[in-house]
């Protein structure tokens, strides 16, 4: 894995918690935070849950990091409740974008994203949940893309969202933990919060690596994993 990839989800973390310390300590804070997390989430039981869920899921669903959405919900949350529920947040918006482009956008999307669904068919076909899992430990590639190839794919979709949740948990835990460290122990949690990325994708890059077997999701996710040949010991897929 390129250093650029590391220090990219490295940088992430460090501007979340900053924003989060400036949330917490100044009058942006004041505006934002009281404005809606306090007003509208924190404290407000399951109605503050449901209408989080709602947001993180319409945000995500249109291509808003779900990194973001995890913060948020270690911010409004316990680190528990926070990840449960940007893990969920962030499915949602999966499942929204998903059941666009199988039921509305095939012909669109077809013609756009045709070669990265194949890509992705090939790259699932044998194991669609645990490659699915797989992609989503990865610390590179688009979310939404990857929503949208899935849709005009031809995975089951059961398959594909239980696979995205299990995926999904460990950054959200990661940037829950970031922004649950705005409120207690910020060093101690910040420092948990990027060795558990740093391992997370390392461990993403090396599945990739190790089963991949030839195919490839994405140049670009290749290139950044420095993944640009088949290891000598996959064969290469034939044509």
């Amino acid at each position: 894995m390129k250093a650029r990839v590391i220090l990219k989800g490295l940088a992430l973390i460090l501007s979340l918690a900053l924003l989060g310390y400036l949330f917490n300590a100044s009058d942006l804070g004041s505006s934002v935070n009281e404005a809606w997390i306090d007003a509208r989430v924190r404290g407000h039981g399951i109605n503050g849950a449901l209408l989080f869920l709602l947001m993180g899921g319409l945000f995500t669903a249109i291509g808003l990091p779900r990194q973001i959405i995890a913060f948020l919900g270690g911010y409004a949350f316990s680190v528990g409740l926070g990840t449960l529920l940007g893990a969920l947040a962030a499915l949602l918006g999966c499942m929204l974008s998903f059941a666009y482009a199988r039921f509305f956008g095939q012909g669109l999307l077809r013609a756009r994203l045709g070669e990265r669904a194949g890509r992705f068919d090939r790259f699932i076909h044998d194991h669609p949940f645990s490659m699915t899992v797989l992609i989503r430990l990865l610390p590179v590639g688009s979310n939404l893309l990857t929503n949208l190839a899935a849709g005009i794919s031809s995975i089951r979709s059961i398959h594909f969202f239980s696979g995205t949740l299990l995926g999904y948990l460990p950054q959200t835990l990661v940037f829950a933990l970031v922004g649950s460290g705005v409120h207690l122990a910020p060093t101690l949690k910040i420092a948990l919060a990027i060795a558990l990325f740093v391992i997370s994708g390392a461990l993403g890059a090396y599945l990739y690596h190790r089963f991949r077997h030839g195919q490839s999701l994405d140049p670009q996710i290749d290139a950044a994993l420095d993944e640009t040949e088949p290891s000598p010991h996959e064969p290469a897929t034939k044509s």
